[in-house]
């Protein structure tokens, strides 16, 4: 498709639109449904109010910083749009809700509505272009000819219809936005989020789970990937320092800490214990003690069994000693002495690959170990090398527990595609079992309530909910996918 106009807007209400943010911008004149034009970012046409009194605190200093941008000389087009509706508004008492749903403060509104008799309320569908357009500035009018055709697809909309389909609905009855909190919060983290690569990612989240975003780009892998994948492979070497070291960050990456006060026991990862230290101790959420041994090719000796303790009884005392999980982290295999003093002190063997398994889990799935859970396993027997089994089994048990909730969500968003309708607990629930096989199925629609609560929570933002009466009929929608890692 050709485009041979633009339509100028204020720049910071292009930019809202271009980040999702809303769906909707005032023009000077009445637009036509399916027109589509290119937006062309100009000043604040409105001077009736100061600048800050034109845009919510919440959009503010994106406002300001797109008002910053604009250049004496050239324009750059990001975006182009098609009006899906434009509303005549003249009814005062709208003005507040209306605010509410967009980035314009009430005062605005108002003032918009004592210089014209109507607002014109355009509703657009943005598509963003593959590489902006800069074009000299023109002066202003209400449309603007492009200085050559545009050519334009719908490749890269900045909200699938669903998600627009919702906003629409949202904009013309005039709903009360469902998190003004959370616009708020994301604002404050937006301002963080250029040079804060977290903040980044909690910024992208919010505005997913704002329905700002359709889906989240490219997740970028933890870059403590690079280190957590030379764990097994240096475990596995005759690199002992460089083996201990890795497994204090590993335990550091879990959620283990220690004040590190005590030189000879402590979890500092630029550290060893050198001689006569442990060569790793956590002081919370519980304490544990372990020794770490490389080389997959040498038998460990009762020696480093009888180590542990030794050093133990020394820098923490036997009762401190008694109350610790205790670990030996090694490739080689234990002699038979040293695998039985194991088993009668309840120490745990780990495998370097385990630890690796472990700790690549927590980076790929930030909140999927739960120490307090993975505590029971490490007290409990099998004790020795059995123990590297169980641990295995934890594992295990976490990745089936992303994989259910992966399900669920996959079941959500295909009955969001397949109706209109937003799905119940028990239409997820028979979408859910429809889809596995029999040892997975859920028996208990309290379980699949828990989850999808679980999943619709801002702290996840994989799920939408909308609350019913007293806790029953909720509806849920899909936001983002789950995705489970083939190698998984």
């Amino acid at each position: 498709m050709l485009i041979e106009t633009a339509l100028p807007l204020p720049a910071p209400d292009i930019e809202a639109l271009i980040q999702g943010r809303m769906i909707a911008a005032i023009p000077r004149v009445f637009i036509e449904y399916g027109w589509s034009y290119a937006l062309y970012p100009t000043d604040i046409s409105i001077k009736l109010l100061p600048h800050e009194q034109h845009y919510r605190s919440s959009f503010l200093p994106t406002a300001k910083t797109s008002l910053a941008q604009l250049n004496s000389g050239t324009v750059l087009i990001k975006a182009w749009a098609r009006c899906e509706i434009c509303q005549i508004l003249n009814d005062p008492e709208s003005l507040k809700a209306l605010s509410q749903l967009t980035i314009w403060t009430t005062e605005l509104l108002e003032a918009t509505l004592v210089q014209r008799p109507y607002i014109f309320l355009a509703y657009f569908r943005v598509y963003l272009l593959p590489q902006p357009l800069e074009m000299p500035v023109h002066l202003s009018g209400n449309f603007i000819p492009l200085p050559n055709s545009l050519s334009v697809t719908e490749s890269l909309p900045v909200l699938s219809d669903r998600i627009f389909a919702k906003r629409r609905q949202k904009l013309e009855k005039l709903e009360p936005p469902e998190h003004p909190e959370l616009e708020e919060l994301q604002s404050a983290i937006a301002l963080l989020s250029t040079t804060n690569p977290k903040a980044k990612q909690l910024d992208t989240e919010l505005k997913i789970f704002l329905g700002w975003l359709e889906k989240s780009p490219t997740t970028q892998p933890d870059q403590d990937l690079d280190w957590i994948k030379k764990i097994a492979d240096t475990g596995n070497s005759s690199d002992g320092n460089g083996f201990e070291k890795l497994c204090r960050k590993s335990l550091i990456k879990l959620g283990f800490k220690n004040s590190n006060t005590n030189i000879r026991a402590s979890l500092d990862p630029e550290a060893t214990g050198g001689a006569g230290g442990l060569d790793l101790y956590c002081e919370t959420p519980y304490p544990v003690v372990g020794e770490c041994k490389a080389s997959k090719y040498e038998n460990v000796p009762n020696s480093v069994t009888a180590q542990l303790i030794h050093l133990s009884l020394t820098h923490l005392g036997k009762a401190q000693f008694d109350r610790s999980i205790k670990i030996i982290l090694a490739a080689g295999n234990l002699t038979n002495p040293a695998n039985q003093a194991a088993i009668g002190s309840n120490m745990n063997v780990i495998r370097p690959e385990t630890l690796q398994k472990l700790v690549e889990l927590k980076a790929n799935y930030p909140g999927s170990i739960n120490l307090l859970e993975l505590k029971p396993c490490l007290e409990k027997e099998p004790f020795g090398e059995d123990a590297d089994a169980k641990v295995n089994n934890y594992i295990n048990k976490v990745l089936q527990g992303i994989k259910l909730r992966s399900r669920i969500v996959e079941a959500v968003k295909e009955l969001c595609e397949l109706d209109s309708e937003l799905p119940t607990v028990g239409e997820i629930k028979v979408q859910y079992n429809n889809k596995v096989a029999d040892e997975f199925k859920l028996r208990e629609l309290l379980v699949v309530k828990d989850l999808t609560i679980e999943l619709s929570s801002p702290l996840t933002g994989y799920l939408g909910r909308i609350k019913g009466e007293n806790g029953q009929s909720d509806r849920f929608y899909f936001l983002r996918d789950l995705p489970m890692d083939e190698q998984r």
